[in-house]
């Protein structure tokens, strides 16, 4: 019986890939990617050849179909995002759900590793008895919504944001935050420029509105305690 594989991959260290997963994408047929030049990337670093093929958010009805032969070919897939654990704010979650309705005896496999939200939670010194992780701010509508819901919250909560967004955003958080509730912004984690920034949010603010451009990448994990 065909096996699909969910194997989670660094978030920028690559050697946070784990010898589990290293052995599982050398023995796969195939490997469905977010994008196969960032998976290529580490496969070339391990020296792995394997096949791929890209399954994303806009990923059409006719690819997934595509995999799901592949499977009941007896062929043994794996899964894996740009970076972290796949299936966490990523499509993953779909193609998991169809396919298991297609196929309700497929056996799916995790292969676990890194994890953004999990990386940055375990350095932040907030309690994780009970957490919340919101994924990415709206975009465009709902963001003061979203942030008067992170303020009510009363557990520790846990969000994303990218580059584009992170200054905006942290300024719409402070106006939404009723108390003086510390936060923990984390920054290219296992990175070349990987910062903790802990405490005041407008200190935060300050310290990242004076990062040099070059430094100025990556995205954030933003913690907020209960």
């Amino acid at each position: 019986m065909a096996t699909l594989y969910i194997i989670a991959t660094p978030i920028g260290n690559l050697e946070d890939l784990s010898f589990r997963a290293l052995r599982i994408l050398k023995e796969v047929d195939l490997i469905l990617c977010e994008d196969t030049r960032v998976t290529k990337k580490l496969l070339s670093h391990y020296k792995i050849s394997k096949p791929t093929i890209s399954y994303h958010q806009h990923s059409k009805l006719t690819k997934i179909e595509r995999i799901l032969e592949q499977l009941k070919k007896d062929k043994n897939l794996a899964l894996v995002s740009d970076a972290g654990t796949p299936c966490i704010s990523d499509p993953g979650a779909k193609l998991i759900d169809y396919l298991v309705k297609e196929q309700p005896d497929l056996k799916i496999i995790p292969i676990p590793g890194p994890s953004a939200l999990i990386s940055a939670l375990s350095i932040s010194g907030f309690s994780a008895d009970k957490f919340i992780f919101l994924g990415f701010p709206p975009a465009k509508k709902k963001r003061k919504k979203f942030f008067q819901e992170v303020s009510n919250m009363e557990k520790t909560v846990i969000f994303y944001e990218s580059i584009h967004r992170i200054k905006k955003t942290l300024e719409e958080l402070k106006n939404a935050l009723e108390n003086e509730r510390r936060i923990v912004v984390c920054r290219e984690l296992t990175k070349k420029f990987e910062t903790v920034y802990r405490g005041d949010i407008e200190e935060i603010i300050e310290q990242i509105n004076l990062l040099p451009k070059e430094e100025f990448k990556g995205e954030f994990v933003v913690i907020v305690e209960k």
